[in-house]
């Protein structure tokens, strides 16, 4: 199993990341602020406008450390990284799949298949805590809708069937999160995404950028085109196969951290900026959500496939690492992470 590195999140604009010696250093203003061995980190995450020197750049693309660019609101810019790496053959075999329709259907029912039942779950364990009666019953309802799309999906043959079962139980799963919520303060309301309309809307869509690039970077590890995606649509310069990936965790590993968040009051109105049209994290509440994020990648899970311990943050590669050995014809088809 890889080891389990950290990702440098650069929070302050105009901050210059630089190279010396092995460390890699973080000026602001002229100012160092940080310094950090560079063998410890697996990726580098720039929020905002920032001045990133070329020898830094170089020795990144060579080590195979990612430097991302975001918007001071998450934005995804762009992502500087190395050399394709990992087997051609691999790569070319992922690319014939996408024209083997047996294939591509079984693997996206597969992936929906471990989204609906972990939304499941995560309304499940939210009906086993709620006091409420009439919240209860509605919970252990919208988890058994849930149950028969799960089951639907055997009953269909395309994925474009299947992305209409996908809508409807998004739309029953995100019916129930204000009760999931439970919050006197914040409200969910409905999804909202570009932009997101309010403080969980940001939450979660800042939550799931980070979650898609980590899925990128783990399906790049194992030799990957983390463009090359079945469910999603392929466009140019969109990460379509990291946010098939993706999907399956969104609910055990987004959602359940920033309900998290909300439940333990790390978060308050003032850790979010409201402009014309959307709400967004600000500096101060980035910081908090991110240092908590890497706190909870660092904490064990027993992977319900491999039945091994393994850092939550490993999560995207363990299943980007399964889907490679489907390819390579070490497993039959691919087994999605269902959360128990």
């Amino acid at each position: 199993m890889k080891k389990f590195l950290n990702t440098l999140y650069i929070l302050t604009s105009e901050s210059y990341p630089h190279m010396r010696n092995q460390t890699i250093v973080v000026e602001i203003n002229g100012e160092e602020k940080a310094s950090i061995p560079a063998h410890t980190i697996d990726s580098i995450v720039c929020f905002g406008k920032n001045i990133v020197s070329t020898p830094l750049i170089g020795f990144c693309a060579e080590k195979g450390i990612s430097i991302v660019f975001l918007s001071e609101h998450g934005r995804f810019y762009g992502r500087v990284c190395g050399p394709v790496s990992g087997n051609v053959l691999l790569r070319k075999k992922q690319y014939e799949s996408l024209s083997d329709e047996t294939f591509a259907v079984q693997t996206v029912k597969n992936i929906l298949y471990a989204k609906i039942c972990n939304g499941k779950s995560v309304l499940m364990r939210s009906a086993r805590n709620q006091k409420k009666d009439l919240f209860k019953q509605d919970l252990y309802v919208a988890a058994q809708k849930l149950s028969d799309l799960a089951q639907k999906l055997d009953t269909v043959d395309s994925i474009d069937s299947m992305r209409g079962i996908e809508g409807a139980a998004a739309t029953i799963y995100f019916s129930q999160f204000d009760t999931i919520l439970d919050s006197d303060d914040f409200v969910f309301d409905i999804r909202s995404r570009r932009p997101p309309k309010n403080e969980v809307n940001a939450m979660l869509s800042f939550v799931y950028t980070l979650l898609t690039r980590e899925m990128q970077s783990a399906l790049e590890t194992v030799g990957l085109d983390p463009a090359a995606g079945y469910l999603h649509t392929l466009r140019p310069g969109r990460p379509s196969f990291a946010l098939d990936m993706m999907e399956e965790l969104r609910a055990p590993l987004c959602d359940r951290f920033v309900v998290a968040l909300f439940h333990k009051k790390q978060l308050k109105k003032t850790d979010f900026e409201t402009d014309a049209e959307a709400v967004y994290l600000n500096d101060r509440g980035r910081r908090k959500v991110l240092t908590a994020w890497q706190k909870r990648k660092e904490e064990s899970i027993k992977h319900p496939f491999l039945s091994e311990n393994i850092e939550i943050g490993l999560i995207p590669y363990a299943q980007a690492m399964l889907f490679a050995r489907v390819l390579r014809g070490d497993l039959d088809e691919y087994p999605p992470y269902l959360w128990r």
